[in-house]
């Protein structure tokens, strides 16, 4: 079978985020499939971008995998450089069509990336050779700089956005979201129920089990800490508006004095502020903040705390659904998790694996932290294990590829 996997930010090992076609196309390879991964040979969220020079398009093989990068010219931020980036790549799609088929005549096109423009020359490319049509949503665009953007519905852009969605829906023969709830919004504009299924986010089991390099990340700190009867929750991840921390901050007015520490590991445009409001609130020694870590020292991290903190601001886009990688990690890494996130799927819930409560309420956080601490240590295991299994039967990448692989065996639709 020949696929074509078109996704604009799609990454791989070498390359980081992200990594959900990489993990998706390896499989499918290993199964005797031919994959084609096509992406732009710049995205902001890789830490390294491919090197095509002055070339307008270049071919690499990583695990199997074939990729076809479309030059593409950098930006920073959401300004017309990162326009100009995506028109690169929609022209490239048409441009090189033939040299991204040359592997054969494909079977199934699957238009990924977060913005809905590249159906166009997708739907061009699957009519061409008769294959199978599948759009593929992350997020629902444009609904989501409208409702977390606050950006107007009349908007030239929005409105082009708009209608890209629409189209997906009319046209695609299948339509995978990784939002379990999307499918009301979905027939909204114009999508037939059947054509709805839903995979979620996943995990790479492989990425759990290396051994840990020694030392461990900030071994010697949070051992000392543990020694010293500290119960650690650990946050690690992006420090954005989104993931609602001035709360997980407040939380420590409630646990100041106590054996509690509240760590928080990584980036982001907040983090500094939060740094200093922690101290503003005489919390340095309840709430502490470290630098990122790598993505593959992430496992070791967590393996350090004794339970883990993870929140979003109350926003009405989550109605559809969340599918956070950060919670699946928190999961794989067997630590019992507090989940403060208003959003109609709740795997914490369904896993029996740690405490659910309302987002941005920091009292609600410090009392899920004491009830934590306050339990026995093989209850607060019995937790973690639950996540873990939940995981790895319902998230691992073997899973949802091989699911995804029944996709390209149903019968095409009829519009």
């Amino acid at each position: 079978m020949n696929i074509i996997y078109i996704n604009h930010y799609a990454g791989s090992e070498e390359h980081g985020m992200e990594f959900r076609p990489y993990y998706m196309a390896k499989r499918w390879v290993k199964k005797g499939s031919n994959v084609t991964i096509v992406a732009s040979s710049y995205s902001h969220l890789r830490t390294k971008n491919p090197s095509l020079g002055e070339a307008k398009f270049r071919e690499q093989m990583i695990d199997g995998i074939r990729y076809f990068w479309i030059a593409g010219n950098e930006y920073h931020g959401n300004n017309k450089g990162r326009i100009k980036n995506m028109l690169s790549f929609l022209r490239g799609l048409y441009l090189y069509r033939a040299q991204i088929v040359k592997q054969g005549r494909p079977d199934a096109v699957i238009a990924s990336s977060t913005y809905p423009l590249d159906i166009y020359p997708a739907r061009h490319m699957a009519k061409k050779y008769g294959a199978m049509l599948i759009y593929e949503v992350h997020d629902l665009w444009p609904l989501s700089p409208i409702e977390l953007g606050g950006m107007d519905p009349h908007h030239p852009y929005i409105r082009v956005m708009q209608a890209a969605e629409n189209y997906c829906y009319r046209y695609s023969d299948y339509v995978v979201s990784l939002l379990p709830n999307a499918q009301g919004h979905m027939v909204e504009h114009g999508m037939k129920p059947e054509k709805f299924i839903y995979i979620p986010n996943g995990i790479e089991r492989s990425a759990w089990e290396q051994p840990f390099h020694y030392p461990m990340v900030y071994r010697e700190k949070l051992k000392k800490y543990s020694d010293d009867g500290y119960f650690l929750v650990g946050y690690a991840g992006a420090h954005g508006v989104a993931n609602a921390l001035d709360s997980y901050v407040e939380a420590g007015k409630w646990l100041a004095g106590k054996k509690i520490k509240l760590i928080s590991v990584g980036p982001g445009p907040e983090r500094e502020r939060l740094i200093a409001k922690a101290h503003d609130l005489g919390l340095d020694g309840t709430v502490e903040f470290l630098p990122p870590v790598p993505r593959d020292r992430i496992p070791e991290l967590l393996d350090q705390f004794d339970a883990l903190y993870i929140g979003l601001q109350r926003q009405p886009l989550f109605r559809f659904g969340v599918s956070p990688n950060k919670l699946m990690d928190y999961m794989m890494a067997a630590k019992p998790v507090i989940f403060a996130i208003d959003a109609p799927n709740d795997m914490v819930a369904e896993a029996k694996c740690g405490i659910s409560i309302l987002p941005e309420d920091s009292k609600a956080i410090a009392d899920a932290v004491l009830k934590l601490a306050s339990m026995p240590a093989q209850d607060l295991k019995r937790m973690g294990d639950h996540g873990r299994l939940y995981i790895l039967s319902h998230n691992e990448y073997d899973v949802l590829a091989e699911k995804f692989l029944k996709v390209f065996s149903l019968p095409k639709s009829s519009s």
